[in-house]
């Protein structure tokens, strides 16, 4: 596998335009998604947080930009349920394959539906987790939303 993730396989096989942008930054840092922005160099509305969570008991993955946090009302509602809360780590790592501050919204052992905040739209570049710490993928947000088969709804608050 390209880089070694089912993220970057999965965007070699469906030949997606792309580029990695590896860093070093320990997962406990505060402040972790500014702080990986910063390391590769880009705008921090432009990168993205995967986040798993739960809404009526499904799970159901969240990309939001690490400048704001998951409205779960607004998730839920995207979603079409009517309640939302962050899943369990472990259950997160077990589900997508990936472990926590390496999670992508990509090539996860179950393909989970996903809802994608609407600010990811705004810019031709976003990026998101390449599947492991220390990797980042930098792609258009239209190639993320198709291989998701994502809703596009605006979950973020600033």
């Amino acid at each position: 596998m390209a880089q070694g993730t089912p993220a970057t396989a999965l965007l070699a096989k469906q030949k997606v335009a792309h580029s990695l942008h590896p860093y070093e930054v320990s997962p406990d840092a505060p402040n972790y998604g500014a702080v990986v922005a910063t390391a590769i160099g880009a705008d921090p509305a432009r990168v993205f947080k995967t986040l798993v969570t739960e809404v009526d008991g499904a799970l159901t993955v969240a990309v939001v930009p690490v400048t704001g946090d998951l409205d779960l009302k607004a998730l839920a509602a995207a979603a079409g349920g009517k309640r939302a809360t962050l899943a369990d780590r472990a259950v997160a790592e077990r589900v997508t394959g990936y472990v926590r501050g390496g999670i992508s919204p990509l090539g996860q052992r179950r393909q989970l539906p996903t809802v994608i905040d609407r600010t990811a739209l705004d810019d031709a570049q976003i990026y998101v987790s390449a599947g492991k710490r220390g990797l980042q993928v930098q792609l258009a947000p239209s190639d993320l939303v198709r291989l998701t088969q994502a809703t596009v709804a605006p979950i973020a608050s600033s």
